[in-house]
């Protein structure tokens, strides 16, 4: 009689402790506290340094000065390669900089009127477990005045682009006091405004050198809150994304008429990742999904990198000032034309690179997505599905929404398996995407299904 109540106890005990483990890792999966001091650590004081710096460079035209220690794009990507040297001199060699640089000659294009090396900045902070899986922050370097064959007139490039510049090398100097298990890199890119002969040439670098690259997330033009149209807005901000990879093959554009994943693509899943994070973690912000490559008719240095197949999109204001953008520094009927440093806000750009830095954190904390996700359930009540297992994940995660739904809107946790029945959900109402989750609760984007489960 007297073993009944320490039995009791102890399946009390037992719940109670299973109770706690499972309350844990749920708590863990949803808010990490280092994302939230990444947030607090972006100083605008520091970018508002930067942009000053970038804009007293006079021209970063890509075709400009390289000589001078003042003026020109040498002079500046000389000083962005010194500013990522001082941070890696902090945090005891953490970043591994240099020049990645191509030539590109005379009449490439009609921008292009003269040879010249195009040099882009970088600085990877290396993953402890991962060294050779890249998530990747550019700022372009270079800028420009109304006629883009001017490379001697001032063009200071303020907001385009020496605000995602400055947000770059801010970000690299708050996360290089973390540890990460993937890599991260931080770029100038130049030759933005030529061509997008920096991207092309950085991702021609990472096909050659076999870089995984996880995505990229590209920022122009991240110091704006006024627009042209009168709005004032400093909590918007969009997120470009291709819909498919232009990379697909003839085989995976005849399945998407029959499985769905028009707007599935890597690029999109990066794009929802990011939106889901910043309504996690910074509430306050309002980040839009705009489902098209970049601009109307317009471009950004994230295009090279999807043109080869990798994940980008790019970041940037909601609402965009054209008498500040490409404008010969001038006054006409009352308008100040030029993208000059009076016009930046410097706290929207310091929210902007926080969007960025705790992106970049996550993803390099979260194992890998799934290489194969199978889905199944044809005929059925039920939807099915198997995936490949991923070293260092403790759960997974599947993600389900509406066929007209831009985000992710369900989900269920199932536990370190790598199979899993959803019983009444039909298989032909949603969208379905399994994620890998970390023993610290970061996930990884979550996976389109890639094959066909039949039994």
């Amino acid at each position: 009689m007297q073993h009944k109540p320490i039995t009791r106890l102890k399946t009390t005990l037992s719940f109670t402790f299973l109770f706690f483990l499972i309350t844990s890792f749920t708590l863990t999966a949803q808010t990490d506290t280092r994302i939230y001091d990444i947030i607090d650590a972006v100083s605008a004081d520091r970018i508002k340094n930067d942009v000053k710096t970038l804009a007293d460079f006079g021209t970063r035209h890509t075709l400009s000065d390289t000589v001078s220690q003042t003026r020109g794009i040498g002079a500046a990507r000389r000083w962005i390669k010194s500013q990522f040297e001082a941070t890696s001199k902090d945090c005891n060699g953490c970043l591994d900089v240099f020049y990645q640089k191509d030539l590109v000659e005379k009449g490439r294009n009609g921008r292009i009127v003269k040879d010249v090396e195009v040099v882009n900045v970088v600085a990877i902070q290396r993953g402890t477990k991962y060294p050779n899986r890249y998530i990747i922050m550019s700022g372009d370097i270079d800028s420009r005045v109304s006629d883009p064959t001017d490379y001697t007139s001032d063009s200071p490039g303020a907001n385009d682009n020496a605000s995602g510049m400055a947000g770059t090398i801010e970000a690299a100097r708050v996360l290089s006091k973390y540890k990460f298990e993937n890599s991260i890199i931080y770029v100038g890119l130049s030759g933005e405004e030529q061509g997008l002969f920096g991207g092309q040439g950085l991702a021609a670098f990472a096909k050659a050198n076999n870089w995984d690259i996880i995505g990229i997330l590209n920022n122009d033009m991240i110091g704006n809150i006024t627009g042209v149209d009168g709005v004032i807005d400093n909590r918007s901000f969009r997120i470009f994304s291709e819909p498919v990879p232009p990379t697909e093959t003839e085989r995976q554009r005849r399945a998407r008429r029959f499985y769905g994943g028009e707007v599935d693509g890597i690029s999109r899943q990066l794009a929802r990742y990011i939106h889901k994070n910043v309504k996690t973690y910074m509430p306050e912000m309002n980040p839009m999904m705009i489902y098209r490559l970049d601009r109307f008719g317009r471009g950004g240095h994230h295009r090279p990198f999807n043109d080869a197949g990798y994940a980008g999109i790019r970041i940037m204001e909601a609402h965009e000032n054209y008498t500040q953008q490409h404008q010969d520094i001038r006054t006409e009927n009352g308008i100040n034309y030029g993208d000059t440093f009076e016009h930046v806000n410097f706290d929207y750009a310091a929210k902007l690179t926080a969007v960025n830095a705790i992106n970049l954190a996550s993803i390099a904390w979260a194992p890998p997505s799934p290489e194969t996700v199978g889905i199944g359930g044809i005929v059925q009540p039920s939807a099915k599905f198997e995936w490949s297992a991923v070293e260092g994940a403790v759960a997974y995660k599947i993600y389900w929404r509406d066929t007209t739904s831009p985000t992710w809107d369900n989900a269920r946790l199932v536990g370190n398996v790598t199979s899993y029945t959803l019983e009444g959900i039909v298989v032909d109402n949603f969208f379905f995407g399994v994620a890998a989750i970390g023993k610290d609760g970061h996930e990884s984007l979550v996976a389109f299904p890639n094959t066909i489960v039949r039994n």
